[in-house]
């Protein structure tokens, strides 16, 4: 499969894929130029689950770094409600 065809299946952005790839949770090799990830390899991702900690990169992810501290949602209600 292509990384086109994993977003799309996945209904995912290419990146997250490429990313995926990049940090070694999702298995890929070459085939010249292009890159491809065996349908069996999708499937026992799937199967296990993503265990990435949801950065590639192996930094913690931290949700006040991800937003930058802002409140989202409804998590700060205002007092009048």
């Amino acid at each position: 499969m292509t990384v086109a065809d994993v977003a799309e299946h996945l209904q995912l952005n290419q990146q997250t894929i490429r990313n995926w790839i990049d940090a070694g949770t999702l298995p890929a090799f070459r085939v010249g130029r292009r890159v491809r990830i065996r349908r069996s390899d999708l499937d026992q991702l799937l199967h296990n689950g993503y265990q990435g900690n949801g950065d590639p990169t192996g930094e913690p992810s931290i949700a006040e770094d991800f937003w930058g501290g802002e409140p989202v949602g409804d998590a700060e209600l205002d007092a009048t409600s």
